[in-house]
């Protein structure tokens, strides 16, 4: 069964707590924390301190997608802050299997996450000992941009690499994921869809999670 991770990189923070609280009831799986730091990628967004307060509201495992540099200087704190898992970018990790080795020592499930332009390749050496492969599928630093339509065949290829090295890592996309874009996605081989704008900016967040949740789990 797929799983859904409304990103509150989308959210109103002004009712952060209401709004993590109404997509738990409406089904969501995991809420999703999208770090930004200004240098890997064009956008600011928050750090622990936020990560902490969202803890507070949910039982939810909280899944926290760190795209900033140097990320190993920051580990502990996101794990001590309550992240269940922590994602760093392949980008900006030169010693990735290190990086790897210290999230799962703290005690955090590992993600490795690759930008649309980066392929495969460059994780698979590593991809046996990941609990998660993100694959984004827009251009990382803003909520709201369309699918890139060639992470499909990406989508696809990481089911092979899985498949042909007997890995258990779950496959994530974000970026661009809504009703209409969702069963492609799932059909490629998605686990886990990071929603934001097709959550929290519509009309009603309830509907909306319920309806994703009934689109990516209708195989």
């Amino acid at each position: 069964m797929a799983l859904l991770a409304p990103s509150i990189l989308s959210s109103d923070f002004s009712n952060l707590s209401q709004q993590i609280r109404l997509v738990e009831m409406s089904g969501a799986d995991w809420i999703h924390c999208d770090v930004m730091d200004g240098h890997f990628v064009p956008n600011i967004t928050f750090g622990p301190i936020v990560i902490k307060a969202a803890k507070k509201c949910t039982k939810l495992p909280l899944d926290v997608h760190l795209m900033i540099e140097n990320p190993d200087k920051y580990l502990e704190d996101f794990y001590n802050a309550g992240s269940n898992t922590i994602t760093v970018h392949q980008e900006t990790c030169p010693h990735l299997h290190r990086t790897i080795s210290k999230i799962k020592e703290l005690g955090a499930k590992a993600g490795v996450s690759v930008n649309p332009s980066t392929p495969l390749s460059t994780i698979e050496d590593i991809a046996d000992e990941i609990d998660l492969l993100l694959i984004m599928s827009v251009n990382p630093g803003f909520g709201g941009q369309s699918f890139i339509k060639n992470s499909i065949k990406k989508i696809e290829s990481a089911v092979k690499l899985r498949e042909r090295i007997k890995a258990d890592f779950l496959i994530e996309v974000d970026g661009g994921i809504n009703k209409n874009t969702s069963k492609n996605i799932l059909d490629a081989g998605c686990d886990v869809f990071v929603a934001g704008s097709s959550i929290f900016k519509t009309d009603n967040i309830a509907a909306s999670v319920v309806e994703l949740k009934k689109i990516i789990n209708s195989n």
